[in-house]
């Protein structure tokens, strides 16, 4: 696992009154994922919106992998999960489309 990889994972509802299969995105570093068994992630939703805290995702952000639709990356849906719920890879996302989600993050926290 590493940072900028997208993954599909069972992600729990803000209410945690259940979970969805969704794509995310690791934010945490390489070094945090070697000694973990968790990894940070940001959330995924095909549900485009103007919202602030969020950054568009297109095929043109991914280094490898394809999507099947345009998609937000809500940045404000931050979650550790356990390695071991991870359902598989499927895709990584461009230097450049991190950093602008550290920057929302950023804004999100200061």
């Amino acid at each position: 696992m590493e940072q900028r990889d997208l993954l599909l994972v069972p992600f729990p509802f803000s209410n945690q009154k259940g979970r969805k299969v969704r794509p995310v995105v690791i934010i945490s570093n390489d070094e945090f994922n070697r000694h973990s068994e968790d990894v940070l992630v940001v959330g995924i939703t095909s549900n485009i919106s103007k919202d602030k805290y969020a950054s568009n995702l297109t095929n043109k952000d991914l280094e490898e992998g394809n999507l099947p639709a345009e998609c937000d990356i809500k940045c404000e849906n931050i979650l550790k999960i356990d390695k071991d719920i991870i359902i598989k890879k499927i895709g990584k996302i461009k230097k450049e489309k991190l950093e602008t989600i550290k920057k929302i993050i950023l804004e999100i926290i200061k």
